[in-house]
């Protein structure tokens, strides 16, 4: 009976050893950083930050001149000009906030564009990221740039090579 119970503990051992998930990192800073196209689009969203972040500043700086202008000016205006002129700064002001949210907000150009070119990159990634593991049988790819809580890992997993033979960049 011992016997028995012996040989029927190893095979249920032996069965959820069997079933083990495997798993695989990559690193999608590193993989990105090794397409060409993520680094133009890169650059090109940086060029575009700079002209609209200039034309943000130049309402900024003009607002700030104006208010410099009505300080120097401020004793020898008439109530009605002191009010035309701060309601004009104010103005001023709302509409370079305005133009920094159309540009830089949570729905801003910068996130449509940056979403319109790193999308269909990212969705390339997968699907290569999805037929490495359906070949090679891993079941769970975390990706170690995002995953705060992987304290150490075996570069041995790291499939962020094959990511980008996959993709057709090939280091």
């Amino acid at each position: 009976m011992k016997k028995w119970m012996y040989v029927c503990s190893l095979l249920l051992l032996c069965s959820v050893a069997g079933m083990a998930q495997q798993f695989a990192l990559i690193d999608m800073e590193y993989i990105l950083k090794n397409i060409p196209e993520y680094e133009k689009a890169n650059q090109s969203l940086a060029d575009q930050t700079k002209k609209w972040q200039a034309e943000v500043e130049t309402l900024q700086k003009e607002a700030q001149d104006m208010y410099k202008t009505y300080q120097s000016q401020l004793s020898s205006l008439s109530p009605q000009m002191k009010t035309q002129r701060e309601e004009a700064i104010v103005k001023k002001e709302q509409d370079a906030q305005e133009l920094k949210k159309k540009y830089f907000g949570a729905d801003g150009e910068l996130m449509k564009r940056r979403q319109a070119v790193i999308q269909p990159l990212q969705d390339k990634i997968y699907e290569a990221v999805k037929q490495i593991s359906q070949e090679e049988g891993i079941d769970v790819v975390v990706d170690r740039a995002s995953a705060m809580s992987i304290i150490y890992a075996n570069p041995a997993i790291d499939i962020s090579n094959e990511v980008l033979t996959e993709l057709g960049y090939s280091k």
